[in-house]
Parts: structure tokens; sequence; C-alpha cells
């Protein structure tokens, strides 16, 4: 039997929404015995019996949202007073699209994410006539919207969500209150700042001398660390702007890491095979990365 996920803030503040719920559980309960039951809160859910699934009801799904361990590391490294803080001040859970952009450059920064394991958002810069180049890849280990905790409101870079997943989103508003408040959210923010700043420059540098084929296998480590998963879904347009290089060229470093048995790659995926070999082929870009991440 499954359960229902449960529903965010943002869903439950409709409150036509509420109604139909209230509607549809009342539906489920086939007698009075049963409807005080769940009126009293000594029932946490109730089995749809055309689904099987049983259906939480909103007390025990709001229990299950601020009991669950958050599974993004900045937020893990929080007390839990602290975390639910932030819960009450309005930190939700949100599913985010591929292609889904966070800001754009200029843009005022109206929303901070912090991503789950499930999502890898890219930090983008367009040169004119060159196109789009990721500077920067944020995943479970940090934060979409960090110029917020560092003061600055608008954003210098675009945040693209590269393929869908979960996060936690908070005003920026309520975040920057909460975060003068939370010494243990500056404290881990401070240490994130620190190692983005240190993957920007690397990944800067990476660009500049190291061959698709080296910088292909950083990226698709780094990707894999964050989602902490073998299995990540792309296209070639995609890894092409984010490696700065020809569609022609990730096809091709991609044939020469599959003819190697490093990587299975078919149309919107790449499975790596071979962890160890991958690293042996990957430029020392990501390691550096990772060691710095690592310490923070």
């Amino acid at each position: 039997m499954t359960t229902t996920r449960p529903v965010s803030k943002a869903e439950s503040a409709h409150p036509e929404a509420e109604v139909a719920f209230a509607a549809f559980i009342r539906r489920l309960a086939h007698d009075a015995a049963t409807l005080r039951a769940i009126k009293s809160g000594k029932v946490d859910a109730i089995l749809d019996p055309a689904s099987g699934r049983a259906i939480l009801l909103p007390e025990a799904r709001e229990a299950l949202r601020r009991g669950a361990a958050p599974a993004n590391q900045i937020l893990a490294t929080l007390p839990r007073e602290e975390y639910q803080r932030l819960l009450a001040a309005g930190l939700e859970p949100v599913t985010l699209a591929l292609g889904e952009v966070l800001h754009e450059p200029g843009e005022l920064i109206r929303q901070i994410y912090f991503p789950n394991e499930s999502l890898l958002v890219s930090l983008v810069t367009r040169i004119q006539n060159h196109g789009a180049l990721e500077i920067a890849l944020v995943g479970s280990e940090g934060m979409v919207g960090l110029p917020v905790a560092q003061g600055i409101g608008t954003a210098s870079v675009r945040a693209v969500a590269q393929g869908t997943g979960t996060a936690l989103r908070m005003e920026a508003a309520r975040f920057c209150e909460a975060l003068g408040t939370c010494l243990a959210l500056q404290r881990a923010l401070h240490r994130y700042t620190h190692a983005l700043i240190a993957q920007i420059t690397q990944t800067a540098a990476c660009n500049r001398f190291h061959q698709v084929e080296a910088r292909l296998a950083r990226w698709l480590l780094m990707a894999s660390d964050r989602l902490q998963s073998n299995l990540i879904r792309f296209t070639h347009e995609w890894l092409a702007d984010l490696l700065g290089v020809r569609r022609v060229g990730v096809t091709v470093a991609a044939s020469a890491l599959q003819q190697q048995r490093l990587i299975q790659y078919s149309r919107g995926n790449i499975t790596i095979l071979d962890r160890e070999g991958l690293k042996a082929s990957a430029c020392e870009c990501y390691q550096k990365i990772k060691d710095i991440f690592d310490c923070a």
C-alpha cells in the first residue's frame, strides 16, 4: 500500500482545494463513527479502496513535512529547532520542471531554493554571439539565490533547472529575516559561498585549458555526486551549452567515453558504468572541486 506525498503550504493555501479535499474524505468515510474519529484527530489516514492508497489527513501531512529530515545538505547541518523555525517562516517544498528559470541576470531574486537530491540547477552566463556557458552547478549541497544572503537583491546569472526535481523554497524577504537570527545557517552559507567561488574559478580555468572529453567526465562526476545517482538525464544541446562547445563536440566526447566502457548513453540518458575509470579520464578539476566541498 502506498501513501500520497505530503502537500506543501503553497498547495494547501487554496481554499477551493481544501474544500474539495474535505469532500473527498467525506466520501471515503462510510459511517458517522469514522467521520467523528477523523474530526477528533484520532485517525492519521484513510484508505481509498479505488486506488489502494492510504490518504494522509492534513494534520498527518503537516507532521510528516515537519518531521522529515532535510535532503539538502546545508539544511541538514542545522539544529532541528532552527530548521523548524525556517519551516514555520515559510520554507516549503516545490517541484521544478526541466528548463524552469529561477532567476535571470538583473532580476530581483524573489525566492531562494535549497535543491534536494533529485534536482540540479545550472548557473549560466551568456556571451553575446557565443551562446551560454555554465559557470557553476548546484545540487543538494547548495542553495540558489545566494546573493540574497550577502545582502544583494539582484541576480548576476541565469539559474535554470536541469531536469525535473524537488527543492525547498522560501521567499527572499522572509529568508533574510530568518538568516539574521540563525547563526548556524550563517556559518553554513559562509562555507558554501567559499566552496561555490572555488567551483566557479576552477570551472573557468577548466573551460580554458582542458579538452572536451575530460571536461565532460568532470561534469558527469559532479552531477552524479549531487544527484547521488549514476543515471543522468540530458540532451546534447544542454550539455553543449553547459560546456561551451558545439553539439558535435559533446557527441564525439561521449562516444569516446562509451567506447572505453566508462559510460553508456542513449537519447536523453547517460549511465556511469565505471566511476573510477571516469575519474581517471576527468581532468584534475573534478577532484579539486570535490575536495573543497568535502571540507566546506
